[in-house]
């Protein structure tokens, strides 16, 4: 599709805890090229958050990556120094985080925060980061923005909270944004608008986009590539028309059948019957097996590899060895 943004090489994310070393993130990989949008999605405690505070450098610190590469533009940046990512972070790589009352500072104006990173990277002045900050309000469509920088993140909506959130992470022209469930707190008219606004910019900045969700209706929205993750694993990858139109993992399956239906009466969810694995179970073979109705033998022995269905759409099950889709039978 174009030019390698990202590469992210078997990575291994291990938390420490009185258990021992658990790893949340268990040897995964996948690239991003520049203008792109992958999508990682799966149920809440899968990895995806996990996996995207891994590229930023931004894990817990009882958190680190044990082994495996982060590459943007080539550069080992999971190999940098603390102070090496913090003139990344912000500049070439930003991110938007889920909830963003939590996420700006309550007692900083909004023109404080949006200055910051501005003067901070670009070297500008005060009152340059001030128009630079107001044009930034502007573009992410907030109403009355040379008000808006002297008020703090309580004076404002979810939603205007948000756009404020995309202003500051946008503010040096990053060349990968990171949005980690962006669209969670907020109602569905909001949601559609911050999409939109996320998807516009992605394409005026030329931007590589990672959005984690478990909303599939947001991954059809927006998504190039899906990557599907459980238990820490990725387990089916592929362009969005593959994941929904010729899903092969019966995980993927399982979301896509838990999606409510509102055009069809007859309609009925499917729910995925019991819940994720512990990071300390010893699971040997597949770690879904326990919650696939297809589970064999095999599954319960041997962990499946990735098999590759096309040049772009990979799945980890057991039954693409056989060339069947049982599960739709």
């Amino acid at each position: 599709m174009g030019e390698t943004l990202l590469e992210v090489k078997n990575i291994v994310t291990e938390f420490r805890t009185a258990d021992g070393q658990l790893p949340a993130v268990r040897d995964v990989s996948f690239s991003l090229n520049k203008g792109e949008t992958l999508c990682i999605v799966g149920e809440s405690g899968c990895g995806k958050s996990i996996t995207s505070l891994s590229v930023i450098g931004l894990l817990p610190s009882n958190g680190k990556i044990a082994s495996g590469e982060v590459l943007y533009e080539g550069e080992a940046i999971n190999k940098y120094s603390p102070e090496q990512m913090r003139r990344i972070r912000g500049n070439k790589i930003s991110m938007i985080f889920q909830e963003p009352m939590t996420a700006l500072n309550p007692v900083l104006t909004i023109g404080f925060q949006l200055r910051e990173p501005l003067m901070l990277h670009e070297k500008l002045s005060k009152n340059e980061a001030t128009k630079k900050g107001i044009e930034l309000l502007k573009k992410v469509g907030i109403p009355y923005p040379e008000k808006r920088m002297n008020q703090y993140p309580h004076e404002l909506s979810g939603g205007m909270r948000q756009r404020v959130m995309i202003a500051i992470a946008l503010s040096c022209n990053p060349g990968l944004l990171i949005a980690d469930e962006p669209t969670t707190a907020l109602d569905v008219t909001i949601q559609a608008q911050i999409l939109d606004l996320i998807n516009d910019l992605k394409n005026d900045y030329h931007m590589g986009v990672i959005m984690v969700t478990h909303d599939m209706g947001v991954v059809a929205e927006v998504a190039d590539r899906v990557m599907v993750m459980y238990a820490g694993k990725k387990v089916e990858e592929g362009t969005v028309e593959e994941i929904f139109n010729s899903p092969k993992h019966p995980y993927t399956i399982g979301l896509l059948n838990s999606v409510p239906n509102v055009d069809d009466p007859d309609f009925e969810l499917e729910a995925i019957p019991g819940s994720l694995p512990s990071l300390n179970d010893e699971i040997i073979g597949c770690r879904f097996q326990d919650r696939c109705k297809f589970a064999s033998e095999k599954c319960r022995s041997q962990e499946p590899p990735e098999f590759n269905i096309s040049s772009s759409h990979i799945a980890s099950c057991w039954l693409e060895e056989e060339g069947e889709l049982r599960w739709q039978s």
